[in-house]
């Protein structure tokens, strides 16, 4: 027989349905209430058929402890898929049943027989369940005074057996499905919880790659200032304007953890006080203003700070022109540097020192919001155009 199949003549009930997992515990109950009563039932009927006296008292309560025990290794056995061990502890049961027919005790033997047939139904496969029904049912009707009243019976505790292996395997179902549905609902919350970590992840990293970019930048520039022996208040300035860097990182950090958790400022304050302290920079906004989600917002943020980063890497002294257009369901945001001027003596050098974290990062950013970020030579300069949806 097979294991369990879809439902053909050899297969047996799911393991579910043969298991009582999703059973509630007022079924339970019943349950227990109705074996209980069923075992009672046998006994009274035995001791009233008035045939087990003196010594022979103790055999009904025996035969019950025997049926029980039958019953008890039949449910784990069938649960097990273990054919012939379970039809054998059903053919106790039976056994049970004709010894107490042969003593004289007819309606117990019925009862025991008729057991058997409807959990046979229940939990065998349909291929076994079928004949040890149909041979517990004949004995049964070897009993029975004659006519038609033993197959209509007979037909009826078929149908009972099978309906309740149809319930079984209906609760079995569901079972599984409630189960497959809650294994989906964990593993999209773990799949939530890994995007979310890659997400702070992501910012944290831009944040102090932008920050520790300029810092290397300032810090360079003083090293060339010392080897050429230059004004100690000019390599001083440099000095400030790396732990000015420092201090803004932190800030960033800050504002980063911040946007997180939601309290997120709006972008253009953000750009105008980006630009503030670079000299030669201009900021020009166009479109109608809207709030911006969290990811755009960012996005646009990191983006700029890393543009304006790569000017001061790469173009010293050049101009750098930002314009942030609130267009018809995105964002844009064009950021052109007119190229290195006079100053570009020690670009090569500052260049060669920077940690280059580039503006890779920075379009795998857009591209997760179904944007797209283009940069390139501009002229003489350079252009970063950012598209984001918002």
């Amino acid at each position: 027989m097979t294991s369990q199949g879809n439902g053909g003549w050899t297969a047996w009930p799911s393991a579910e349905a043969l298991s009582r997992l999703g059973v509630p515990r007022v079924r339970m109950v019943i349950d227990g209430i109705v074996w209980a009563s069923m075992t009672i039932w046998v006994l009274w009927t035995a001791y009233g058929a008035g045939v087990f006296r003196g010594a022979a008292v103790v055999v009904p309560v025996a035969g019950a402890a025997l049926c029980a025990v039958a019953a008890h290794a039949y449910e784990r056995l069938t649960r097990l898929n273990r054919l012939l061990p379970a039809v054998g502890a059903l053919g106790v049961v039976a056994l049970v049943g004709a010894g107490s027919y042969a003593a004289g005790a007819r309606s117990p033997a019925s009862i025991l027989w008729i057991m058997c047939a409807v959990q046979a139904m229940a939990r065998l496969p349909l291929a076994a369940a079928l004949p040890v029904s149909a041979a517990v049912l004949a004995a049964h009707a070897v009993n029975d005074d004659g006519g038609m009243e033993p197959a209509f019976l007979g037909f009826g505790i078929v149908i009972i057996g099978y309906a309740l292996r149809l319930d079984a395997q209906a609760r079995g179902a569901g079972f599984r499905l409630l189960a497959q549905e809650r294994a989906a609902r964990t593993a999209e919350a773990e799949s939530a919880a890994l995007a979310e970590r890659a997400r702070i992840a992501r910012e944290i990293h831009d944040v102090l790659a932008h920050s520790l970019s300029a810092q290397m930048v300032h810090l360079e520039a003083a090293r060339i200032q010392i080897e050429q022996g230059a004004d100690r208040a000019q390599i001083l300035e440099r000095v400030v304007a790396a732990r000015g860097m420092a201090r803004e990182g932190l800030a960033e950090t800050r504002q980063a953890l911040s946007a997180l958790r939601g309290e997120m400022a709006a972008v253009e304050p953000f750009l105008r006080e980006l630009v503030v302290p670079s000299g030669g920079v201009t900021l020009a906004v166009s479109g109608e203003r809207r709030p911006l989600s969290a990811e755009a917002s960012q996005t646009v943020r990191r983006v700029a700070q890393e543009a304006l980063t790569n000017v001061r890497k790469h173009a010293p002294g050049a101009t750098v022109r930002i314009l942030l257009v609130y267009g018809e369901g995105e964002v844009v945001l064009d950021v052109r540097d007119s190229g290195a001027t006079g100053a570009a003596g020690h670009a090569g050098e500052l260049t060669a020192s920077g940690c280059g974290y580039g503006l890779l990062g920075m379009r795998e950013r857009a591209e997760l919001l179904g944007g797209s970020l283009e940069a390139g030579p501009d002229g003489k300069g350079y252009a970063v155009l950012l598209r984001v949806p918002a």
